[in-house]
């Protein structure tokens, strides 16, 4: 349940009729396409390389040449959101609007839609249109989203692809703050539809929908919300306490977890409840299965309910039955104005859950469906949290009495929450895309270099002779373009942010820092043809050429230049250190030992980087011989030829002649030994031993074993290395 529903809210916690035994789910999960047991059920802790394969072109329904951008351009726009605004006021029989109007429901359905990000990894919001699959098309807190996106259907439909669910999703919320009088950001589309699920999110281990989560834990682990199937926090309060002040700790962890300080969560809460209603008309026993778990007759509806006609008057949700203004569908201070003129008294909803009504108000509030009736005023617990705690309550004041300043405030922080998965402002298009650079834009200066073919020769020679190994090369370029997240789009070699705080201060950039930078900087300056940027990844493609010639294979590794160089004060380090990696399995690096194992954290890397198991299989065995770890070890280096691009890590893993034991109890390092004379031969982490023994990357790793791959080694490792250094140019 969330702090910040506008038509509909989730199920309240010990009230949710949404739940799954943990048994029934995993078993549900676990089926394959026939049925029976599968094997995550007999080998449940099985290394999921299978998450590298996500989306790929077999789930695409859309051609190969299939380029969103080209379609949005084509997109008469005016006349999409006049069609979104026809749509708001056209109430359906089979799912009544409130007061006649969307506008409460549409901005819920955006909110959620964007309000699974967070900043920890970079996963989840809007991006990627996933509020279509489970588990988010079926979590308690989306109860009746699935009527939002099947009334949006038919505008979807008469546009198709030139404008993407995830982008008109966020679209449609903006709309209808502007059909209800107010004046939005901005909008940029740019958001790509997936056609799966994603299965790489980490959503928690819960294994019963809205189990709390204590603020401490959220620390440690910030996956978003504080209960699970939430999208932030219980609206009664933590464990449905019913206490406004109890609920301020959790409310600044979770909304924390997206990167929102204290004003933009006092404006988002405020502004998400000037507009729409709650819904819980009765208790929520009489609401059925999710949509998941709906009979096929029901064609991906979910949540009827048996209660009188189970809709308008009659909608059950959240169980709470809460208006918060006079202008449900109109903006305005109301919010605030209600908030601290009354005094609050604790009340049930009819379905029986907390929330308050003003004691001493006269019924001010509009009913949703019978123009004759008035209600009271009523909030939310975690709405009176916005009074009642010190520091909430000192901007909630300010709001009060400068609304302006609010609506402002509001306008900059819906943006920030409807974009803030979406990457640099590079990848925003269409015609109502915002001016201002913003600071979790991570904006770029406009680029005052064009080097010619001639000067990348000039340059690529000077690096070549500054007395820089391979191995330094290398991993220079691999520190700075791998900090990339698919998830948010954050990160990469673009920026030269490798120089700046905070990445400069990362204990595993300390030996590129140090060793290779300056040289680096130097030529960059002495030069002045090409960026920093520009430099670092044209220094990896010099090691690899040189690597590649001295294992007798002539390569030229692709190289666009037009990177620009950031500066400090267009870095958020704060947020920044998000991208800071827990564990970086290319360069055998690995923060703490607690958590998950080494080859997950490895796999998680590669899945941020959009990597493939076979590249990720190619690059590891490549960055390996070249002598790439983080501290210079010789961990996984399994060759005497390091800073040769061959295949030696393969054929030396898969040697039988090696027998490999952990050196102690907690199974991170080992040693291979000679089977004959029992003397040392290697040592390696469970990032280099998984490709052994993990049966799909070992499948992997025997293509390039093979006495036949001398040739494909290089020319894979070459691809799968440019890939990363581009991640970023979205611009390409």
């Amino acid at each position: 349940m969330s702090t910040h529903d506008n038509n509909d809210n989730a199920a309240a916690a010990g009230k949710c009729p949404f739940h799954h035994g943990a048994s029934e789910e995993k078993s549900v999960l676990a089926r394959g396409a026939g049925g029976g047991t599968s094997n995550r059920d007999w080998w449940p802790n099985m290394l999921r390389v299978d998450l590298l394969n996500q989306h790929s072109n077999r789930s695409n329904p859309l051609s190969d040449n299939f380029n969103y951008r080209d379609e949005f351009s084509k997109l008469d726009y005016s006349a999409l959101k006049a069609d979104i605004r026809a749509l708001l006021t056209d109430s359906q029989s089979w799912w009544p609007a409130d007061w006649g109007s969307y506008i409460g429901l549409f901005i819920r359905m955006a909110w959620h839609s964007a309000g699974t990000y967070r900043t920890i990894d970079g996963r989840g919001g809007s991006g990627r249109g996933q509020q279509r699959f489970a588990p988010l098309n079926s979590w308690p807190d989306n109860v009746s989203l699935d009527k939002a996106r099947r009334l949006l259907w038919p505008v979807k439909q008469k546009y198709g692809q030139k404008i993407s669910w995830a982008d008109l999703y966020i679209l449609a919320g903006n709309v209808s703050l502007e059909n209800a009088g107010f004046r939005t950001f901005g909008f940029g589309a740019g958001r790509e539809d997936v056609w799966e699920p994603d299965m790489d999110v980490d959503w928690g281990h819960e294994t019963e929908w809205l189990a709390h989560r204590h603020p401490e834990a959220l620390a440690n682990a910030p996956l978003g919300a504080t209960e699970m199937g939430l999208i932030y926090v219980n609206p009664e309060g933590p464990e449905a306490s019913g206490d406004p002040k109890s609920a301020a700790p959790a409310i600044r962890a979770t909304f924390g977890n997206m990167g929102m300080n204290d004003e933009e969560i006092v404006a988002l809460i405020a502004g998400g409840h000037t507009l729409g209603k709650t819904h819980g008309a009765a208790e929520a026993s009489h609401v059925g299965v999710d949509p998941e778990e709906s009979p096929i007759e029901a064609q991906g509806l979910g949540w009827t309910s048996s209660y009188g006609s189970g809709v308008g008057k009659d909608a059950i949700t959240s169980g709470l039955e809460v208006v918060w203004t006079q202008t449900p569908t109109q903006w305005s201070n109301y919010f605030f104005e209600n908030l601290f003129k009354y005094e609050w008294v604790q009340t049930h909803s009819p379905a029986g859950a907390i929330q308050f009504e003003a004691v001493d108000a006269e019924a001010i509030i509009p009913d949703p469906f019978d123009p004759e009736k008035k209600r009271k005023p009523t909030m939310l617990v975690t709405d009176l949290t916005l009074r009642f705690d010190e520091e909430f309550g000192k901007i909630s004041r300010r709001f009060l009495n400068d609304p302006q300043a609010f609506n402002e405030a509001f306008a900059r922080a819906w943006f920030k929450l409807t974009h803030r998965d979406m990457g640099p402002k590079a990848r925003y298009i269409g015609p109502e895309v915002p001016k201002e650079d913003l600071l979790w834009q991570d904006p770029l200066p406009q680029a005052i270099h064009q080097p010619t073919p001639a000067d990348i020769s000039e340059i690529k020679a000077r690096i070549a002779a500054s007395g820089l190994s391979v191995s330094q090369l290398v991993s220079v370029a691999w520190a700075s373009a791998s900090t990339f997240r698919g998830g948010d789009k954050r990160g990469g070699a673009n920026g030269a942010r490798l120089a700046l705080a905070p990445q400069k201060d990362w204990a595993v950039n300390a030996s590129v820092i140090n060793d290779v930078l300056p040289t680096l900087q130097k030529i960059q300056q002495e030069s002045g043809k090409a960026s920093l940027a520009d430099v670092i990844v044209l220094a990896g493609s010099v090691g690899i050429e040189l690597a590649a010639s001295a294992a007798g294979v002539a390569t030229q590794v692709p190289f666009t230049p037009g990177r620009v160089d950031a500066r400090q004060d267009q870095t958020d380090v704060e947020s920044f250190n998000f991208l800071q990696p827990l564990a970086d399995g290319f360069r055998n690096y690995r923060r703490s030992p607690k958590g998950s194992s080494t080859e997950t954290l490895l796999l998680d890397k590669a899945q941020q980087l959009t990597l493939s198991a076979p590249e990720l299989t190619v690059l590891i065995g490549g960055l390996r011989v070249l002598g790439t770890n983080f501290d210079g070890g010789q961990h996984g280096v399994f060759t005497d030829r390091v800073g040769v691009l061959s295949n030696d890590f393969f054929v030396n893993l898969l040697d039988m002649r090696t027998a490999w034991k952990a050196t102690d109890e907690s199974e991170e390092l080992f040693e291979g030994r000679d089977r004959l004379n029992g003397e040392v031969k290697f040592s390696a982490t469970r990032a280099d031993l998984v490709f052994g023994s993990n049966a799909i990357l070992r499948a992997l790793a025997e293509v390039y074993a093979s006495s036949d791959a001398k040739q494909k080694f290089v020319t894979d490792f070459v691809a799968a290395w440019t890939k990363v250094m581009n991640l970023d140019r979205f611009e390409l």
